[in-house]
């Protein structure tokens, strides 16, 4: 059997990173379910995003590093097991992923294709008509390695959370999405643009320095 031996040093190196990365440790200190908790936890401490009683929508939500934040910030006295918030829950998060994640206490989660009518149909029945504060997209498609079909992967990806935001958003609500460099970065810059009143580009610290990923944060919807 012939073994990849530079796959299997990729992987050596990646195992290595995680295990030594101080975000992770972190994670696992404060009980979240991994290091992109923090990223989020950075996003809102630098536009102020999150408040308890708010409606906010998790997408791309596994394995719920992000919901488990929210859910914090929405009850920010109470702590469980592992510092998992528990209690009464002062808002809504709804999330939504292809994968499964574990529950959490007071989190509405919907497993489905957020590109499919049927699973968009399901979201909007669980907000019953409630505008949202905030959507929050940690979606990232699998990437193939061509360029041009990445490409335009990511950008209907950000096209489906901001068309979702467009509609359901409230007029001062915010839009938060996950965007690489690259072919796609400049059109879904210009699309936050032309959607939003105020638009701005984040990098986390506890984001990996060598990863592409930034985020958009895009502020009040424009009147159309």
């Amino acid at each position: 059997m012939k073994i990849d031996t530079k796959s299997k040093k990729v992987n050596k190196a990646w195992m290595h990173d995680h295990v030594t990365d101080p975000w992770v440790r972190l994670a696992q200190k404060e009980g979240y379910r991994a290091r992109a908790a923090f990223k989020l936890k950075e996003i809102d401490e630098a536009f102020n995003l999150f408040r308890p009683g708010q409606v906010v929508v998790d997408l791309g939500a596994s394995p719920g590093a992000w919901s488990q934040y929210l859910r914090r910030r929405f009850a920010p006295k109470v702590a469980g097991v592992g510092g998992a918030a528990t209690g009464q829950l002062d808002g809504t998060i709804i999330a939504l992923d292809l994968l499964d994640f574990a529950p959490i206490d007071g989190v509405t989660f919907i497993q489905g294709d957020f590109g499919e009518d049927a699973v968009l149909t399901q979201l909007e029945t669980e907000l019953a008509g409630r505008p949202v504060d905030v959507v929050v997209s940690d979606m990232a498609p699998n990437l193939s390695g061509v360029a041009s079909t990445d490409a335009a992967r990511i950008q209907n990806l950000i096209e489906l959370a901001i068309d979702f935001a467009s509609n359901h958003l409230k007029p001062e609500g915010a839009l938060v999405a996950k965007i690489f460099h690259g072919g796609a970065y400049e059109p879904c810059v210009a699309l936050f643009k032309s959607t939003f009143r105020v638009v701005k580009t984040f990098k986390p610290k506890s984001s990996r320095d060598r990863s592409s990923e930034t985020f958009l944060i895009g502020l009040g919807l424009k009147k159309r």
